[in-house]
């Protein structure tokens, strides 16, 4: 039921913002007229939300769901043997809260993922050379990984954050760009089986701001990888704010009382070199807090758009013109704030066509008591947070989320959601309750079902979860997921789902960038249509592998697959068996 939101009520709320270090403030209740009406006025509410709850989107009765994902958790014997460390010494700085991320790579090209884990330390140190290094694991074969970072030239000593691999010269080798509490670095793959750190070269470290997500994408489709770099606020962890909580101990600052750091985005010069553009493409906000990143072109116009998850202020929606030149436009088409008109703590980023109408919509992970949000793509009329609509909006308000990924984990041709959850408050108040159980979700076309608890083991357990990143490591035609934990072990869960028909597409881009990074998808299977777009960023500090994963649910004939690139050259495939992966050439396979 919709009805208008009195102007008091409305105003009332921007009051009371929450985000990461949430301020606690008193709330004046209002007192029951007798204890009968109260009652009374409560089984009303509470016949009214029985009643909601079974109806779908047209009044129609929810139909019943069977749940079939469920992920297997690859024990650490087998290699992967990864902590976070945050490094909190009771100092409550506000850098502790926000790190952890992973990328995958295949960096020797040997045709199996290989991971890239960030690491912390102690954040009251700058990068010196006994500080922890960032972990790169090798796949030997499916699930079984060695330790290599230093081995291959990586040294990165810095209070690391976020991950995001690329291509950045066309060479096939895919490249590490680390996103830190101070300089960012990049890391040039040789090809030999080594990396040669090319920060200062690419002009590409961000000065000594803290940086959280990067995402890479073609953004001014010349062919090659663009850079774009959220920045955070401006905390000095050597010197920090003072923040206490109200037993006057430290306390995690909130956002709102330090300033913001400006986005960066750095555009390929082609020769190994960047140029830093955000302001001259108007690629800026006002008060951003840039935590999420998603590159995408969500309005079908042939132009990459870039959309910005900021914390506890407006985000982001940078609409490309075709020119060179950004608008920012979230306010306009509706997704800078909830259905509500308020700013929320914005984290990660699941980028996906929940309801198959070709549009790319958005989900967003916000702090505990605030629900996360679902932006339904209408196209050129914008987007409607439907979060209430699709039953997402109570099952995530008593969570934290942060890195989420939106995509058909059972190949049954509906979207899922895996959120990774765990608070940033570390007072008195919040002992024993920063850990949090993962959140699953299954689409059934009309409505999101929580299954959580029967998605596995893991999702019995509690973590501080941060970064989380999607990849067939398996080579099995589903999407498998590595989640980062502070101050425990990483967790990599093997998709074990009851899986419908798929498809698998990676691609080599020739004209085009050469991950693909921008294709657009759709393929015909029988009566249904499905599109899909490989997106830059998105999650949370961490990169996902660059392919496309199609699930058919029952149907098992053959399909066709219509493929556009950046460049907007167009290839058609037909006459396609389902239940395979194909490398799509640009150019070729036609």
């Amino acid at each position: 039921m919709n009805r208008m939101v009195p102007v008091a009520l409305f105003l009332l709320g921007h009051l009371f913002l929450s985000g990461c270090g949430r301020d606690p403030q008193p709330v004046a209740k209002p007192v029951a007229k007798s204890l009968k009406s109260k009652n009374v006025a409560e089984k009303k509410k509470s016949a009214f939300k029985v009643e909601l709850s079974n109806l779908g989107s047209k009044g129609a009765p929810k139909r019943n769901f069977v749940n079939r994902l469920s992920f297997l958790e690859v024990p650490p014997e087998m290699g992967l043997d990864f902590s976070y460390v945050n490094g909190a010494a009771g100092n409550s700085l506000m850098v502790e809260t926000t790190g952890g991320g992973s990328g995958w790579l295949d960096y020797d090209r040997d045709g199996q993922m290989d991971a890239y884990l960030c690491q912390g330390g102690d954040p009251t140190r700058g990068p010196e050379p006994d500080q922890l290094n960032d972990s790169l694991f090798r796949q030997l074969d499916k699930g079984r990984f060695i330790p290599l970072i230093e081995s291959v030239g990586i040294v990165e000593h810095g209070y690391s954050q976020g991950v995001s691999v690329g291509d950045f010269d066309g060479d096939g080798f895919d490249d590490v760009y680390v996103t830190n509490v101070g300089k960012n670095s990049l890391w040039k793959n040789m090809g030999d089986g080594s990396f040669l750190e090319v920060t200062n070269t690419a002009l590409v470290g961000d000065g000594e701001r803290w940086s959280s997500t990067a995402a890479w994408a073609d953004i001014d489709l010349d062919g090659d990888l663009d850079l774009y770099v959220c920045n955070y606020t401006q905390y000095d962890r050597f010197h920090p704010h003072p923040c206490l909580d109200k037993f006057g101990k430290p306390a995690i600052c909130h956002p709102k009382h330090v300033d913001a750091w400006p986005d960066a985005c750095y555009f390929n010069n082609g020769d190994g070199t960047f140029d830093e553009q955000s302001q001259s493409r108007s690629l800026f906000g006002k008060g951003n807090k840039g935590l999420g990143v998603a590159v995408a072109d969500f309005n079908r116009d042939g132009y990459p758009d870039i959309y910005i998850a900021n914390d506890t202020t407006a985000n982001f929606l940078f609409k490309n013109d075709g020119n060179g030149q950004f608008e920012e436009v979230a306010g306009s088409l509706g997704c800078s704030v909830d259905r509500a008109g308020s700013f929320q703590a914005s984290m990660g980023l699941g980028i996906f066509d929940y309801n198959q109408d070709g549009f790319l919509d958005i989900y967003s992970t916000h702090y505990a008591e605030e629900s996360n949000t679902l932006y339904r793509n209408l196209g050129e009329k914008g987007f409607q947070d439907s979060t209430a609509i699709v039953d997402l909006h109570t099952p995530t308000v008593p969570w934290l989320g942060f890195g989420t990924i939106m995509a058909d984990f059972d190949c049954d041709s509906r979207a899922d959601i895996f959120i990774a959850q765990g608070h940033v408050n570390n007072t008195k108040a919040y002992l024993g309750k920063q850990k949090m159980p993962a959140g699953l979700f299954a689409f059934d076309g009309d409505y999101f079902h929580e299954v959580t608890q029967g998605g596995g083991d893991y999702f019995g357990k509690k973590f501080i979860g941060r970064g989380v990143s999607a990849c067939d490591f398996d080579l099995d035609g589903d999407l498998d997921l590595l989640v980062s934990h502070q101050n425990d072990k990483a967790s990599l869960l093997r998709n074990e789902s009851q899986k419908g028909h798929w498809l698998k597409l990676k691609f080599t881009g020739i004209r085009s960038n050469r991950n693909g990074i921008g294709v657009q998808v759709t393929v015909t299977a029988g009566p249904n249509t499905y599109f899909q777009e490989v997106v830059g960023g998105t999650s949370y500090v961490s990169s996902n592998e660059p392919v496309l994963i199609f699930g058919l649910g029952d149907y098992s004939e053959e399909c066709k697959i219509e493929v556009r690139w950046p460049t907007g050259e167009k290839q058609v495939l037909t006459s396609v068996s389902v239940d395979q992966q194909l490398q799509v050439i640009e150019g070729s396979n036609s």
